[in-house]
């Protein structure tokens, strides 16, 4: 699980709780079967439609430098993420229907 340092509000029993700092998870999702001519900031724009996006990677073939056809985003609000997973998985981006699910920890 990786932490995202950030001030928020929570309301617990109809009363508001200012955080200065704390230590949030971050969700990390799975973008699979992106067009290989997708790119970071089409994702990017994509998610941030939906949330506060923190980073964004597309994953490269290491001898071409082409995509793989999937990326990597990462939402520090786990609401944001799940909303975004749930609106974007099987839409299309492009001519490609992509999926998009939560990413499983190494």
């Amino acid at each position: 699980m990786r932490l995202f340092l950030s001030s928020h509000t929570e309301t617990i029993a109809g009363t508001n709780f200012y955080h200065p700092l704390s230590l949030w998870p971050t969700m990390q999702l799975l973008v699979r079967n992106l067009a290989r001519t997708t790119t970071e900031q089409e994702i990017r724009e994509l998610f941030e439609a939906h949330g506060t996006v923190t980073e964004c990677t597309l994953v490269l073939d290491k001898e071409t430098g082409k995509s793989k056809g999937f990326g990597f985003v990462e939402m520090p609000d786990a609401k944001q993420a799940k909303l975004a997973r749930a609106k974007l998985h099987e839409t299309r981006l492009g001519s490609n229907k992509i999926r998009v699910k939560t990413a499983q920890e190494k």
